[in-house]
């Protein structure tokens, strides 16, 4: 018992200091040592030594990489040109006259007094008529004089036993021979004269197609001026020239020929295919008959457009399968054709035509010689044996003669030039509807200048309204790149551009048609770039999707530390001023 007593005595006067111990060795776990002055240092060093490098090397790199480069572009500028603010497009036509046989005091009272009936009658200031008197010993062959190009050339010829005047256009010239009595000189006395107002009506009536299709022109595009797209009114000279056009089928004449015809380029690639559904023609004089009937037209649309050509012969060439077939006509004793099947009839999944050769669109021109069984073979409602496929070609049905050299009457195997010729005069007068030449006057000539006046006129609109969009592209999206590619051709467009309208205004329409030609096509250039174009569908979301990831993981570590931090230093600062109060 004494020994358990003593033992009892001895824990019970040791549990105090075990204790103690205890929770000193607690204290000690639950407080850390206080941390060395040059671990935090250090620490602090390493925090800033990496927030520096994010600072001052990080994100300059990654804002150098990353950002965008945009080239100035002149918008305003821009803007002003698709508004039509810049540039109002006129059309003045230079037409020479001679008077051999009458004296110049007469010719030149004429001439005024006609020009007098002529602003009269025009109610679209921006295509205009001037009349000038030339010497009598011009020819009238020239294109130009004095470096103005002569839209017409009018002859004043008097002839005995006319009771009133008449004129004959040359169908191969731009010249006008207009026969008048002789007692219809206009006296200086007289402030008109019957001739006067002949020769007016019959110059307004040979541009009245011109004038009304560069009038649509304009009323369609912003471009062309603020009053341009107004309301038809008495003060809008535009549609007063719509309205007071004589026919009122031309306005719809001129919309139709312009939905038909191909865009314009400088460059067209025509396409001449046979076709026939069995084994005969194989062969065809088409060189021949391009170089006989094509090849002048050719060289004539020189000023205007550039062709290259290529031919093919396709033998067993059936019709589509949805295509209905022809039906005979008992009355007629042809095949025919319905109007509303004419659409179905190429057969594009078999027969090989070439939607898109070169740089410039495709033309194609489709010969197709019907098997014997269904020839010939006409269209139902108007018995043609042509029509035109709008912007894309025309086709031409040809029924040869048959060959009865065997029982069965066949398809010659070979068509001579001369047989083709009815074919390739119909193709001729379709490549002028296609690409986009008036119906008059009768002269091809005109009409071609006529043309030329229109395609400028076109050309220059377009350039204008792209720089419009692709001002409105640039500010609606800030963050697309602008390559000084784009600035150089958007200066280049502009400086075309104006050239363009100088040289409108000047009447010198061939160079103003090669000017809006190349700002069209530096337009067309700056609007389609390729690094542009690939950033328009890059959204802001995407940037988010990217950086994210790569950024999460080592921006949270280096922001913790950073606050961390900053808040030590808050508490030593807090401290120390503590201990100094």
């Amino acid at each position: 018992m004494t020994d358990k007593s003593e033992d009892l005595a001895s824990s019970d006067s040791s549990s105090p200091r075990a204790n103690t111990t205890m929770s000193s060795k607690n204290s000690a776990a639950r407080i850390p040592a206080p941390e060395k002055p040059e671990t935090v240092r250090t620490r602090s060093l390493v925090i800033a030594a990496f927030w520096c490098m994010i600072i001052f090397f990080g994100f300059p790199i990654w804002w150098k990489t990353t950002s965008v480069y945009r080239a100035r572009l002149p918008i305003e500028a821009m803007v002003d040109w698709a508004n039509g603010k810049t540039c109002r497009p006129v059309f003045p036509l230079e037409i020479y006259f001679t008077a051999s046989s009458m004296p110049v005091s007469d010719a030149q009272h004429l001439i005024r007094s006609t020009q007098h009936t002529l602003d009269d009658l025009n109610e679209f200031s921006a295509h205009s008529l001037r009349l000038k008197l030339v010497d009598s010993q011009w020819d009238g062959d020239n294109s130009t004089v004095n470096g103005d190009e002569v839209a017409l050339s009018v002859k004043l010829l008097p002839q005995e036993g006319l009771s009133a005047p008449k004129s004959v256009l040359h169908a191969d010239t731009t010249q006008l021979d207009v026969f008048y009595p002789p007692h219809q000189i206009p006296v200086p006395s007289s402030s008109n004269s019957p001739l006067s107002t002949f020769v007016a009506e019959e110059l307004q009536a040979l541009f009245s197609e011109e004038k009304a299709t560069i009038a649509h022109i304009l009323s369609s595009s912003s471009a062309a001026g603020p009053n341009i797209n107004a309301p038809i009114s008495s003060n809008n000279p535009v549609g007063s020239a719509i309205r007071n056009i004589d026919s009122p089928q031309l306005v719809e004449t001129i919309i139709r020929r312009l939905r038909r015809s191909m865009r314009y380029a400088e460059t067209y690639h025509l396409s001449f295919s046979l076709f026939t559904p069995g084994s005969q023609p194989s062969s065809w004089d088409v060189e021949a008959a391009v170089e006989e009937y094509l090849a002048p037209l050719l060289q004539a649309f020189t000023p205007i457009s550039n062709f290259t050509i290529d031919t093919q012969v396709q033998v067993y060439a059936t019709f589509s399968p949805t295509a209905p077939l022809p039906e005979y006509d008992d009355s007629q004793g042809v095949w025919t054709l319905k109007t509303e099947d004419l659409s179905a009839f190429i057969n594009a999944a078999e027969w090989p035509l070439s939607p898109s050769i070169g740089a410039g669109p495709t033309i194609n021109f489709i010969l197709y010689v019907p098997a014997p069984s269904q020839a010939p073979l006409v269209v139902k409602e108007n018995r043609a044996t042509s029509w035109i496929i709008p912007q894309w070609g025309g086709v031409v049905l040809l029924s040869p003669p048959l060959s009865t050299d065997n029982e069965n009457p066949s398809n010659p195997s070979h068509l001579p030039q001369e047989s083709l010729r009815p074919a390739f005069m119909t193709f001729s007068h379709q490549l002028l509807t296609l690409l986009g030449a008036p119906a008059t006057p009768a002269s091809l000539p005109l009409r071609l200048q006529t043309l030329t006046r229109i395609r400028a006129a076109t050309l220059l609109l377009s350039a204008s309204s792209t720089m419009g969009s692709l001002a409105r592209l640039t500010e609606s999206l800030p963050s697309i790149p602008i390559p000084a590619s784009v600035a150089t051709s958007v200066s280049a467009t502009l400086s075309h551009l104006s050239s363009a309208c100088s040289l409108l205004h000047q009447g010198r329409f061939a160079a103003a048609l090669a000017s809006a030609r190349v700002a069209e096509t530096e337009a067309e250039r700056s609007f389609f770039e390729k690094s542009m174009v690939g950033q328009v569908y890059f959204p802001d979301e995407h940037k988010v999707a990217v950086y994210l990831p790569l950024l999460g993981p080592v921006g949270v570590p280096l922001v913790v530390g950073l606050l961390k931090e900053l808040k030590r230093i808050a508490r030593s600062r807090k401290a120390k001023g503590g201990m100094s109060s």
